[in-house]
């Protein structure tokens, strides 16, 4: 699959990924994988760049809706830019296919918490700190396996009490610095078409940040989370068929 068939595809998961402020890298991992062969030095710093890119104009929808607490965002921002540029030098030192059943474990870890766990509904401040201590090993995971740390830390704010939308602007605001340090720690070794990544750069960034206004303003938040869960289930199986050779 060349480049410019996935930009509609990645469009709308960068629409969707700016909804939630978790960045688009969940989805283009197994997106990008379709026509780049190698995992460590094509597809992660790729994607990594592109969560950043995505996580950034999201970060500009939920500014102008007053969704973003900067206090917890930047403290937030210290775990997570530590914790993923350890996981990203880690994956040079595992076998592929062991990235990618550490994927699927946390994709199902997400999947479960989306729609089977309760979620807190008091709001409370004290539980933050929680969630704080849970950020490193989760960047460092994320980190690991090319995708960033967004897509984990949303429902894990939302399970320490913080309100889904106000989970979703701070995660936007903490995959920033933590994508790009991740990416940072493949660039020695990346081998990426510079046109190919000015055009998917493009795209993720008019996605996220349409997602993220929609999501501001429009969108319930239970419907942004069966969103969030059905986008990565059905990228996780398609994924699961390609490896299997089914497709």
């Amino acid at each position: 699959m060349q480049p410019l068939i996935v930009l509609p595809v990645l469009f709308g998961f960068s629409l969707i990924s700016g909804m939630l402020g978790i960045g688009v890298a969940f989805a283009a991992v197994p997106l990008l994988s379709l026509f780049m062969s190698d995992l460590v030095n094509q597809v992660h710093p790729l994607s990594l760049v592109l969560n950043g890119v995505t996580a950034l104009f999201s970060v500009f929808g939920f500014l102008h809706a007053g969704l973003v607490r900067w206090r917890k965002a930047i403290l937030l921002c210290l775990p997570t830019t530590l914790g993923a540029p350890l996981g990203a030098v880690l994956a040079h030192y595992l076998l592929e296919i062991h990235l990618w059943l550490i994927y699927f474990i946390a994709v199902s870890y997400l999947l479960y918490e989306i729609f089977f766990a309760e979620v807190a509904t008091d709001n409370s401040v004290q539980r933050f700190p929680l969630a704080w201590w849970l950020a490193f090993p989760i960047s460092a995971i994320t980190g690991m396996i090319g995708v960033g740390p967004g897509f984990l830390l949303v429902p894990v704010l939302a399970k320490c009490g913080v309100n889904f939308k106000e989970a979703a602007a701070l995660n936007a605001v903490a995959v920033v610095p933590s994508s790009f340090a991740a990416a940072s720690m493949h660039l020695s070794h990346a081998h990426i078409e510079a046109g190919t990544a000015a055009l998917l750069l493009g795209c993720g960034a008019a996605g996220a940040l349409l997602g993220s206004i929609l999501s501001s303003r429009v969108m319930p938040t239970l419907l942004l989370k069966r969103i969030l869960g059905v986008t990565i289930l059905v990228v996780t199986l398609y994924k699961i068929a390609q490896l299997l050779g089914l497709l």
